[in-house]
């Protein structure tokens, strides 16, 4: 099942989704969404959630939209008041062995299944599922924006993974991964072009592969 939620009725839903029970019938959900596809560096990282409807967090939204502070402050937040949640991340072994859509698949995967309370429901950001047949999952465009319980394994993952690229940038800090967390801006690419990729980076990317491999020649720094 899928869901495409427009702007307009965004907030509706989101109340409506996102609370941690959904339906007359009490039905325990959860929200997932995966953070770091578009990265040149580094994990993927997915948060799964189920929130805790007697303890609502205020502020919830697209991490993408929130300041690093803020992130930080209600992911500590979600951590204290949600009723179960999980970080899992998806290597970058697995990243160039499967393909960055399915190794987000995957983490996602494990997020869901490492919850230590069962959801009846998976609401996961986007138009493609995991694997989960045992559970009942919908796919929801703009759902990181939508729905509060994805709202909040979105900020998960992202804290997280966004505190692993600074710790990244102490072991290579000519690519600035602290700033730019192993996205590739203009800085970053700067940066491969001089000192070539180092083993954090993703081989299969094509900016990536090009700088590797531009006629058999640059290997980096594996």
């Amino acid at each position: 099942m899928k869901i495409k939620i427009s702007k307009k009725d965004g907030d509706h839903r989101q109340l409506e989704l996102g609370a941690g029970f959904e339906g007359a019938g009490g039905l325990l959900v959860c929200g997932c969404d995966e953070v770091g596809r578009g990265a040149g560096a580094g994990e993927l990282y997915a948060g799964a959630v189920i929130l805790e409807p007697s303890r609502p967090i205020a502020g919830l939204a697209d991490s993408k939209k929130l300041s690093a502070r803020r992130r930080e402050e209600l992911s500590e937040e979600i951590k204290l008041r949600a009723l179960a949640w999980r970080i899992e991340t998806a290597s970058l072994e697995e990243i160039d062995r499967l393909n960055v859509l399915h190794a987000s698949l995957l983490a996602m995967e494990r997020a869901v299944r490492g919850l230590k309370v069962r959801p009846a429901r998976v609401f996961v950001d986007g138009n493609k599922k995991p694997k989960l047949p045992d559970f009942q999952v919908i796919a929801i465009v703009g759902g990181d924006a939508s729905v509060a319980a994805i709202s909040a394994a979105s900020i998960l993952a992202k804290v997280a993974r966004d505190q692993a690229m600074v710790e990244c940038h102490a072991l290579y800090p000519q690519y600035g991964f602290d700033v730019h967390k192993g996205y590739l801006t203009k800085m970053h690419m700067e940066a491969l072009r001089k000192y070539g990729p180092c083993s954090l980076h993703r081989k299969t990317y094509a900016p990536i592969r090009e700088l590797i491999e531009p006629s058999g020649g640059q290997t980096g720094l594996f």
